[in-house]
C-alpha cells in the first residue's frame, strides 16, 4: 500500500446517504470500511462497487445502539486494517448511522426516545470514544446531524433534539481531540429523498412539494447532494475548517 492512501469508515453505509458518502470518497481515492447492521448484502453490494472504481473496502457489521458490541467491533477493524491494508489506523471516521421516527411529542414513547438516544447520541459517543485510538492524528471525524436541529417540523421533536446534542458534542470533541491535530464536523443535511423515515420525503408528493416550495434553489435533496458534500469536507483543502455545523439543504426555510 502507498503511504498516502487514506483510509475512512463510514458507519451505516450499506445504503443511504452513508452508501452514497462512502462511494463518493471512493470516487477520490479513500478505501473505506463500510458498516452494516442487517444488510450484509447490501453491504457487499457497496463493497464491490468500491473496488470497481479502484479503491479497496471491507464490510463489517456494527450495530451502532449496542454499546456492548463495540470492544469486539474494535478489534474486527484492526484486525481488517492488518488484512487488508497491513497498516493500524484510519484517516475519517463519519458517524452516520441512524434512523428516522416520527411521532409527535405527545405521544412519542419512552422506548422510541430510548432507541434514538442509543443510536444517534450514546452510539457517536462511545464509538468515537473507542476508535480514538485506530483514528490518526491529524485525522478527521464528521458527525451527521439533520435541518431538523435548526428548524422544527411537528413529528421530530426526540429526533432533533438528538441531533441538537450530536451539535453540541462535535464542538466539545473537536476541543478535546485539537491536541491530536483532529477536526471534527457536522454535516446537517435537509430533507433528502431516500427510504429513511419510511421514504416519507421521495414517496409522498404532498410532503415533497411542500419541502420543495420551502426551499431556496426549488427542490428536495437527493443522497448525491449529501456524499459529495462530506467527501469534499474531509478533502485537503477543507483542512482548516473545525468544529463547524455545515448545513447542506439548499437552503431550508430561511
Amino acid at each position: 500500500m502507498t503511504n498516502n492512501t487514506k483510509i475512512a469508515l463510514v458507519t451505516g453505509s450499506s445504503r443511504g446517504l452513508g452508501k452514497n458518502t462512502a462511494l463518493a470518497l471512493a470516487k477520490k481515492g479513500i478505501d473505506v470500511i463500510v458498516t452494516y447492521r442487517s444488510s450484509e448484502a447490501e453491504a457487499s453490494s457497496v463493497v464491490s462497487e468500491i473496488e470497481a472504481m479502484g479503491s479497496k473496502a471491507v464490510a463489517l457489521q456494527l450495530d451502532t445502539s449496542n454499546t456492548k458490541t463495540f470492544e469486539s467491533f474494535v478489534e474486527q477493524v484492526k484486525q481488517s486494517l492488518q488484512d487488508k491494508w497491513q497498516t493500524e489506523q484510519i484517516d475519517f471516521l463519519v458517524n452516520n448511522a441512524g434512523i428516522g421516527v416520527y411521532a409527535p411529542f405527545a405521544e412519542t414513547t419512552e422506548e422510541e426516545f430510548d432507541r434514538l438516544m442509543n443510536i444517534h447520541v450514546k452510539g457517536v459517543f462511545f464509538l468515537t470514544q473507542k476508535l480514538l485510538p485506530l483514528l490518526k492524528d491529524g485525522g478527521r471525524i464528521v458527525n451527521i446531524s439533520s435541518g431538523l436541529a435548526r428548524f422544527a417540523l411537528p413529528g421530530y421533536a426526540a429526533y432533533g433534539a438528538m441531533k441538537g446534542a450530536i451539535e453540541v458534542l462535535t464542538r466539545y470533541m473537536a476541543k478535546e481531540l485539537g491536541h491530536r491535530q483532529i477536526a471534527v464536523n457536522v454535516v446537517a443535511p435537509g430533507a433528502i429523498e431516500t427510504d429513511f423515515a419510511g421514504g416519507s420525503v421521495r414517496d409522498n408528493s404532498e410532503i415533497n412539494n411542500f419541502l420543495a416550495s420551502q426551499t431556496a434553489l426549488g427542490r428536495v435533496g437527493v443522497p448525491d447532494d449529501i456524499g459529495g458534500a462530506i467527501a469534499s469536507l474531509l478533502s485537503e483543502d477543507n483542512r482548516w475548517v473545525n468544529a463547524q455545523r455545515i448545513e447542506v439543504s439548499g437552503g431550508m426555510f430561511l
